[in-house]
């Protein structure tokens, strides 16, 4: 038997060999600038990439958990108040709430795409409610006119999950400038990412705006004097470079996600698996290409038989792990949320995939299920 090269859910060492020249020049005019933080690299990427969101205001940062932890104090979030977000989202999200003092509280998800079902949020605010959190899963946009329409009723803050969500839009808005905040992550697997932990907040909102860069540079304005309690979450110089120069590529490569998940719909089209879907009046970016299947696991041991490595985004609800058993949830408290996550998987996306790596992953996804499947 022919013994095929793996197919990774993700790699970046071919989109790395062709960039390589314009990320090792912009790597060497940050050594040589003599400024490794709180440069111009980083305040000329805060200014693309708020711009490119349509906001006024970003702040580069650490990682994107932090984001969403500074955001969060920025808006005076903490003990004794609750932020509503969902379980079918990364630790971070939550870590970041747990992070801020407050307590997260969940609303159910939508069985088909897996987004916040903001039909719930009016049901889950409390007295304690100060903001909604809602999660930009797997490349669209929340209901954010749904969210906003329940904060504004409640008088409560809403801060956006955009970490999977570059370039999305929804209505024509892009994530990120639909509420009082954007949180954006740069880790490598991103529609853009960076080569390590990197993250950005955005907002429209100027006093946020000073309040934020003071957070994650110790409380400072002025060097060496702290104007209140801060932390240590500043965006360095050569990644802000990095990220600079691929948010050029940026439209490039949401374009080829978009083409890619394209032919997986037209090939996979007649099989029982169940494919993304994108919500109307959204623009989906496709950071990872999720489908749902109720023989799952085997579906994806017979996958890595075949060299063709996919991943669960997510295995585990964040209410039915350990580390947050103190939040009170149970089994089958969120049945949407779990049902998902014994079914879902995400097939091989990036920009470098080639047609003929995605030919052979829908060829013998249709050999395993035993289903037609329209290759090439």
């Amino acid at each position: 038997m022919t013994e095929h090269p793996v197919i990774k859910v993700w790699d970046y060492l071919e989109e790395l060999e062709e960039e390589k020249v314009d990320i090792l020049e912009g790597i060497a005019k940050v050594l040589a600038s003599g400024r490794l933080i709180l440069g111009e690299s980083g305040k000329n990427f805060e200014t693309a990439f708020s711009a490119y969101c349509g906001v006024r205001h970003g702040v580069g940062v650490d990682n994107a958990t932090n984001g969403l932890f500074l955001a969060l104090k920025a808006l005076g979030i903490g003990p004794g108040d609750e932020v509503i977000t969902v379980s079918n989202t990364a630790v971070p999200t939550v870590a970041a709430i747990a992070a801020a003092g407050a307590t997260a509280r969940f609303v159910d998800i939508a069985p088909d795409s897996y987004l916040m079902d903001a039909g719930q949020l009016e049901a889950a605010v409390t007295p304690r409610t100060r903001c909604i959190l809602p999660v930009h899963l797997y490349g669209q946009c929340a209901d954010m006119a749904a969210v906003q329409a329940t904060a504004s009723r409640h008088g409560l803050h809403v801060v956006e999950d955009c970490a999977q969500a570059h370039g999305a839009r929804q209505n024509g808005k892009r994530a990120g400038a639909m509420s009082d905040m954007g949180v954006f992550s740069f880790y490598p697997t991103k529609p853009l990412g960076g080569y390590g932990d990197a993250g950005m907040v955005v907002t429209d909102d100027e006093a946020l705006d000073r309040k934020l860069r003071r957070l994650r540079f110790y409380g400072m304005d002025t060097v060496y004097y702290s104007e209140e309690l801060g932390y240590n979450s500043r965006l360095d110089e050569i990644h802000a470079e990095i990220l600079l120069r691929k948010l050029t590529r940026l439209d490039a490569y949401i374009a080829k996600r978009q083409t890619l998940a394209k032919r997986y719909a037209e090939m996979l089209a007649n099989t029982s698996l169940q494919l993304p879907v994108t919500v109307p009046d959204n623009e989906h970016v496709f950071y990872i290409y999720v489908c749902a299947h109720p023989d799952r696991d085997r579906i994806m041991a017979e996958l890595k038989k075949q060299n063709i490595i996919v991943n669960i985004s997510y295995p585990w609800p964040i209410h039915t792990m350990r580390g947050f058993a103190h939040l009170g949830y149970a089994q089958g408290d969120l049945p949407q949320t779990e049902q998902a996550a014994q079914r879902i998987f995400s097939l091989p996306m990036y920009p470098a995939l080639s047609f003929a790596d995605q030919d052979r992953v829908c060829q013998v996804l249709g050999e395993i299920l035993g289903e037609p499947v329209h290759v090439g």
